[in-house]
């Protein structure tokens, strides 16, 4: 038996855990109609034959009709989820996981506007700002109504065959009504201690008679919200004593902090740039007070914080859920001697910003994960070796590269820059944002396990790729910086790039025109403000960069905020001129014909990119697809159609600007049928 601390099986109650390290439960959005489907399924059914312990299903799964999804929650409420559910929970226990669910009630932290169109509940009138609503305040007939539903919920997920259920007690209506921050009820229901636990407790005590002593039944819940009047250490150890000694809860899953808020959020959930495992140390202190098997995840993103998780005792299981979206096969790499090869998560928090968008999650840099019945993680040997030419050595010419090596092919990669990356590498002139650089290493090193030839500091002509003999070649020579987008005096601007490369030293009082609304114009911003720059940031926008997502945001307003540093929406800048030593920008509007006039002494511009794209349409005539993509076969999966000659294919933002994730979805989808 392995003595590595995280492969050690772990005993709860009566079930045995294989190794120390689960999935804990979070909302993918893979549900359709409200049912766990196959997608749903495949996703977690991938992690269990990966060797996870434990996959904990559905992020608050909806038991009652008037908690409607907020991100595709999957419907608990329903008797039909109970054979979805079996299906999932029978793939997963073949392969000897341990399967779980987290029922909940949102509460406010929901819309009315969805769903049935139900009145939302709230332990008082006060608004929840992340849904932007102020609930119904609950009354008698909706406890007693609400606290049966958990009861049916538990039930239905026992009778499908899971192991257990983990009622989710974080910003969710449960947390809400013990919260003295958010419960304003009278007794019983509200005031003293013991007024406000009632709920819960009521709510624990139902589906334990409900389901027996035999089905597993634990809480994920804050124990301490980190705000004045809020639930502190003592509360939740007192209240998780209690719920322990009347049997109610075999585990406690330790979450710090408020979600109420995107900065809130962002502190429960880091994203990259902030601290790994922030709350270890305190889920530690829990674990010492209450004395229950204790699990815990806030960026555990990689092996060796997770295995000092349980070897120092902090934990007794570890969560480490968006590292296994970044690479399910986390545990076999382990168990294999293989950690080296495990792909990183780099904390960019895609799979987050999806959901809040209204998408499913999907990995910045792993294309499979949410695809698995369409694009299995596993990457199929070709029938025949071929050559195969790619230019650009971003992420998309090296995961092409990648897939097309991991097929058997031949494969030489050539390169403009004396590194790989792209622009992933003016990505990472920000230091919150250094580790998106993994994105390439992984690749890098998977692609020179393989024997990829790189070419790099060549600027590629049509003659250097022909004369390989190419049988495929891919352009993914990515995009540069969009100009062109002022009405006059575009010479007189510079771009974000060239205030993030540093080929535009920054200036004193700047004009910072974000147009893309991407990552590009915060970053800059907060380069010239950190320079000591005054700066404005405006947007034709109605919100400012609209493209980064809440939990992301929130770096960039704590670096932005108490510096000088202003933002203007709804405004476009059009031209620019010369003003005596400085410059004036002339200012339009899309909503009026107004012009306003702001002098600075630098105007920087973030169109985003247009694609670099002249080799693509030099070798077009000469290939013998005319560079050409059968949609209908790329998207079902087969192979494009042969044709005498070199077939030719552009990728990423060589095609158009897009993000990371398609660039790596392009070649992932394209390649893997070469």
């Amino acid at each position: 038996m392995s003595r590595d601390p995280l492969l050690q099986p772990f005993q709860l109650r009566h079930l045995t855990m294989r190794n120390r390290i689960l999935t804990t439960s979070h909302e993918p959005a893979y549900t359709e109609d409200g049912m766990p489907k196959d997608r749903y399924r495949l996703s977690h059914l991938e992690r269990a034959k990966a060797g996870v312990a434990m996959v904990m299903t559905a992020g608050s799964a909806a038991v009652s009709r008037d908690s409607p999804p907020a991100f595709g929650n999957v419907l608990a409420w329903k008797d039909e989820v109970v054979p979805w559910m079996r299906c999932l929970s029978d793939d997963c226990h073949e392969p000897g996981a341990v399967v779980m669910i987290q029922p909940t009630h949102l509460g406010y932290r929901t819309r009315w506007d969805r769903g049935d169109w139900l009145p939302v509940l709230g332990a008082g009138p006060a608004r929840e700002p992340a849904h932007r609503h102020q609930p119904k305040v609950i009354e008698d007939w909706d406890i007693a109504r609400v606290i049966g539903d958990f009861a049916d919920a538990a039930e239905r997920m026992r009778d499908a065959g899971l192991d257990g259920v983990e009622i989710e007690c974080y910003g969710h209506l449960m947390d809400q009504m013990f919260s003295p921050l958010t419960n304003r009820l009278a007794a019983p229901w509200g005031g003293d201690f013991d007024n406000r636990l009632r709920f819960a407790e009521s709510v624990l005590r139902a589906c334990r008679d409900r389901v027996g002593p035999e089905f597993l039944i634990g809480i994920r819940h804050v124990a301490d919200e980190q705000e004045d009047r809020g639930i502190t250490l003592d509360d939740s150890v007192e209240m998780v004593r209690r719920f322990r000694d009347a049997g109610l809860v075999d585990f406690v899953n330790v979450i710090r902090g408020r979600i109420h808020t995107d900065a809130a959020l962002t502190d429960v959930i880091p994203v990259q740039g902030m601290r790994s495992a922030p709350h270890l140390d305190f889920a530690e202190r829990v674990r010492a007070e209450v004395g229950l098997p204790t699990f815990h995840a806030s960026r555990i993103p990689d092996v060796a914080t997770a295995r000092h998780a349980i070897a120092s005792g902090a934990l007794d299981m570890v969560g480490m859920t968006r590292a296994h979206m970044a690479d399910p096969h986390i545990v076999t790499k382990i168990r294999e001697g293989r950690e080296e090869e495990i792909r990183p998560c780099v904390g960019a928090t895609y799979c987050l910003d999806r959901i809040y968008q209204g998408g499913m999650a999907l990995c910045i840099l792993n294309a499979s994960t949410g695809r698995e019945a369409e694009m299995p993680h596993r990457i199929a040997p070709a029938a025949r070796r071929r050559t195969v030419v790619g230019v650009g050595a971003g992420p998309a010419g090296l995961e092409a590269a990648r897939v097309a090596t991991e097929r058997g092919h031949r494969v030489v990669v050539v390169g403009a820059a004396d590194l790989p990356g792209g622009q992933i590498r003016l990505i990472t002139r920000t230091p919150r944002r250094a580790e998106m650089i993994g994105i390439i290493d992984w690749r890098m090193a998977q692609c020179a396990a393989r024997d990829v030839e790189f070419r790099f500091n060549i600027w590629a002509e049509a003659e250097d790729v022909l004369a390989l003999s190419p049988d495929v070649v891919i352009i993914a020579t990515g995009g540069i910086a969009q100009t062109g987008v002022l009405e006059t005096g575009e010479d007189l601007a510079v771009s974000a790039w060239d205030i993030l490369s540093g080929d535009a030293r920054p200036g004193r009082n700047v004009l910072v025109f974000d147009e893309a609304g991407d990552h590009g114009g915060l970053q800059a911003a907060q380069l010239l403000a950190e320079a000591g720059a005054v700066a404005e940031v405006m947007t034709p926008d109605r919100s400012f960069a609209p493209e980064i997502m809440g939990m992301n945001l929130v770096p960039y307003m704590r670096a932005l905020q108490d510096r000088q540093v202003t933002f203007t929406v709804t405004w476009r800048l059009k031209a620019v001129g010369r003003q005596g030593n400085g410059l004036e920008a002339l200012i339009g509007s899309d909503y009026m014909a107004a012009i306003r006039r702001r002098e600075v002494d630098q105007v920087v511009v973030n169109a985003g990119t247009v694609p670099l794209d002249d080799l693509y349409f030099v070798l077009k005539p000469l290939s013998g697809n005319g560079g050409a993509v059968d949609y209908d076969a790329l998207v079902s999966g087969r192979a494009q159609p042969e044709v005498p000659g070199f077939q030719l294919f552009r990728i990423g933002d060589a095609v158009e600007a897009r993000n990371i994730h398609a660039a790596i979805f392009d070649a992932l989808r394209l390649m893997r049928q070469v």
